[in-house]
């Protein structure tokens, strides 16, 4: 009998044929699981792929299978509305040791070294071998599209009889439907955000897997970094995700270096507080007494716009209290009506802020001039009419007004800024 076999790979109606140096492997969607899937078709599809007993495939069945999984997954988590968190484990487990174990059948024995890649839909892959006559001082980075790993595969195949090592690497785009952030230090309510792919590193087909120095992980955030966000480096342990033996080496807002002293699934999860929750009543007060100081604000300057004319009588301090304290307040309304979205917007929150610095500010410094004004007019009644026309006309007003605190925003922007 030949040593070649057939090896029948079917999720539709294609069939897919290759020759490989093992059994006859036969892996198919059971009947009615074409037209509609369900949980028990695709534990069906695992266990088939489980039970291969080949060391070797080629790299074309290997792939399709892999699609098969990942598209059978994603069709189940789809149709299905469990969101029962033993369950997505149980899934996301299986996932993992079908995955694993298809991509160990890629490493092949050899003297040198030898490297294999793929990239699909919902995962890429690199496998790196190392075999006994090997020229290296280290093997090369093992890179995905969101993320790499640094592993000295060289002093793990010294340490190992044969001489010979082999590192799978992994990463999943779609993992995290299955292995949930929400999955991380279940006792606190604190809200979890995956900041990466899911990603698996293993050594496939070797003896001694011990390691001879902590592997680094560089992850790249694939979510908005939140800077009052805690970020954690934590491998997946049956049921949850947890950080024992993972660290954060160096972050910045684009990626993430995590060191592991052992291998496993790995991935990078960001704790930020929850908000507090809103109060419905207090902000329906909030909003009505606001619109009511915009009423009176308008009638308050109307009416000091009107009094002008009048001989002997100086508004435009009580002018300027008004318009000021009336601008800053409808922004203030307006700014939370819109919160939700003026808040991604950077630039546009820090111009708000500075312009609701600028016009509270402007309110103290005209009650302080108005105030002064006050003091002359009762400190000198018979005097303030020509003084006030001499010293303290409108227009000098207005600058001190506005210019103080114009100033002092400025400063403010500037030493932030610094």
């Amino acid at each position: 009998m030949s040593s070649a076999a057939v090896t029948n790979i079917s999720s539709t109606a294609t069939t897919v044929t290759q020759e490989t140096s093992s059994a006859v492997i036969n892996i198919t969607l059971r009947e009615g699981c074409t037209s509609q899937l369900s949980g028990g078709c695709f534990q069906n599809l695992l266990e088939k792929i489980e039970n291969i007993t080949a060391q070797v495939l080629p790299f074309d069945t290997v792939t399709i299978i892999l699609n098969m999984v990942f598209n059978t997954s994603e069709k189940i988590l789809e149709s299905s509305s469990s969101s029962n968190p033993a369950e997505l484990a149980s899934y996301g487990n299986r996932v993992l040791k079908t995955s694993e174990k298809l991509i160990s059948t890629l490493v092949k024995p050899t003297n040198t070294s030898d490297n294999v890649s793929f990239s699909l839909a919902a995962a890429e892959g690199q496998v790196f071998i190392v075999g006994p006559q090997i020229t290296l001082d280290k093997i090369p980075r093992l890179d995905t599209t969101n993320s790499s790993v640094d592993i000295d595969l060289i002093g793990i195949a010294k340490n190992n009889s044969e001489r010979s090592a082999a590192v799978a690497f992994m990463s999943y785009n779609t993992m995290e439907n299955l292995l949930k952030p929400d999955f991380f230090n279940t006792s606190n309510d604190m809200i979890k955000t995956m900041m990466s792919t899911v990603i698996s590193a293993t050594l496939p087909k070797t003896t001694n897997t011990k390691l001879t120095k902590p592997v680094n992980f560089t992850l790249k955030h694939i979510r908005e970094f939140d800077a009052n966000g805690s970020l954690f480096c934590v491998y997946w342990n049956i049921s949850e995700w947890i950080v024992d033996g993972c660290s954060v080496l160096k972050t910045n807002s684009s990626y993430t270096v995590c060191s592991c002293d052992h291998l496993s699934t790995f991935a990078l999860i960001m704790q930020t507080s929850r908000p507090p929750k809103s109060d419905s009543l207090m902000e329906l007060v909030n909003l009505v007494c606001v619109i009511v100081g915009l009423v009176f604000f308008s009638l308050a300057l109307l009416t000091f716009v009107l009094c002008q004319r009048s001989p002997g009588v100086n508004n435009v301090a009580r002018i300027n209290i008004c318009i000021s304290l009336l601008l800053a307040h409808l922004l203030f309304l307006l700014t939370q009506q819109f919160l939700s979205l003026i808040r991604p917007l950077q630039v546009l929150c820090a111009v708000i802020s500075g312009l609701l610095h600028f016009l509270f500010l402007s309110g103290f410094v005209w009650m302080f001039i108005e105030a002064v004004l006050l003091f002359i007019c009762v400190k000198n009644l018979s005097q303030i009419s020509s003084r006030k026309r001499e010293v303290l006309s409108s227009g000098f007003l207005c600058v001190i007004g506005y210019l103080v605190a114009l100033v002092v925003v400025c400063v403010c922007v500037c030493r932030s800024g610094s």
